[in-house]
């Protein structure tokens, strides 16, 4: 899991209440480019609410989130403030003061979250664009625009962590790869556990222990077409195709006469479009549904390629070619 979850920072352990008095704080490594708001601050001062503890880096006493806090307190002559402390890497402190901002105070502006979001890649290269983009506000075609510019000067690696905690080779092949060895190494392992240590589905970890006991390849000819660079895998299959697949399924009897079978034809029915139909669906969405609409559209992208590689991988199947490439 990743060190902080979007939102307020979780009481978890690592945050622990104190009073300190405040010329102890120090500024803050605040993620806004213009720095303090002083209006922000002075209103805060005059409101005459009792002020939220501040957050603030343990090993460094600078403030996490709490500035404009810190700022109205000193305008009260106030002499100790309530904080919260976090213990924990002055990156990871960094990536708090940007999701605390996100939720409450005062909102940060584009060009803040965009910057934040690149030095957040510059530090966690390994963290998922998505994973990122819920630490920023930004959406993930964002992160990977600012991830492509910066990539020149950054270590790539060749897996990303998800805001799930689970680690994803960038490429199935490197997965492939990784999990061979740990099936050589440890015979006696589960799918699930070679799975978990190789970031792949435990459906592509059983195909590849298969194709280790064939003495094949643990990657599939066509996933190595496509990672030379080529084009011999099939072409996407056209609109026409597409209804007339549709159609030799429905009238297939051992999926119509089975409650399984007809699960999946209503599935398959129902998540058919063409490119005219997603533009006509992505142009009824509100703006404010949008990062909604976005990532259920890519959680379920996710689900369904990993029910294809169960589908093609299933114990005793023969490795199927889909012409859908």
């Amino acid at each position: 899991m990743l060190p902080v979850a979007g939102g307020p920072p979780r009481d978890d352990g690592r945050f622990s209440p104190a009073v300190v008095p405040v010329g102890v704080l120090r500024p803050a490594d605040s993620p806004r480019l213009r720095g303090e708001n002083a209006a922000h601050s002075r209103k805060i001062a005059d409101s005459g609410e009792p002020l939220p503890p501040i957050l603030v880096h343990r090993q460094t006493m600078r403030v996490i989130d709490g500035t404009h806090r810190l700022r109205a307190a000193r305008l009260r002559g106030d002499e100790t403030v309530a904080v919260r402390f976090f213990s924990g890497g002055e990156d990871i402190a960094f990536v708090l003061a940007v999701e605390s901002n996100l939720t409450h105070g005062l909102p940060l502006t584009q060009a803040d979250r965009e910057a934040a979001a690149a030095r957040i890649v510059a530090a966690f290269p390994e963290w998922s664009d998505r994973a990122i983009a819920e630490s920023t506000g930004l959406t993930g075609k964002s992160v990977r625009a600012i991830r492509r510019c910066a990539a020149a000067e950054l270590p790539q690696p060749h897996a990303r962590l998800g805001r799930d905690g689970r680690v994803r080779p960038i490429s199935s092949a490197e997965g492939r790869r990784l999990a061979s060895r740990v099936i050589a190494a440890r015979p006696e392992a589960s799918l699930r556990e070679v799975a978990k240590i190789a970031g792949i589905s435990p459906g592509t970890v059983r195909d590849v222990r298969r194709r280790m006991q064939a003495g094949e390849d643990p990657i599939p000819e066509r996933q190595l077409a496509r990672e030379r660079g080529t084009k011999d895998a099939a072409p996407v299959a056209s609109v026409r195709d597409r209804f007339a697949w549709l159609r030799v399924l429905k009238d297939d009897p051992s999926l119509r006469f089975s409650d399984g079978g007809r699960d999946l034809l209503r599935w398959l029915d129902g998540h058919d479009i063409d490119r005219a139909g997603w533009e006509k669906a992505a142009e009824a969405v509100p703006a404010h549904c949008a990062t909604i609409v976005a990532e259920l559209a890519r959680r379920w992208a996710r689900e369904w390629q990993e029910f294809a590689e169960e589908v093609e991988q299933a114990p005793g199947r023969p490795e199927l070619r889909s012409s859908a490439g």
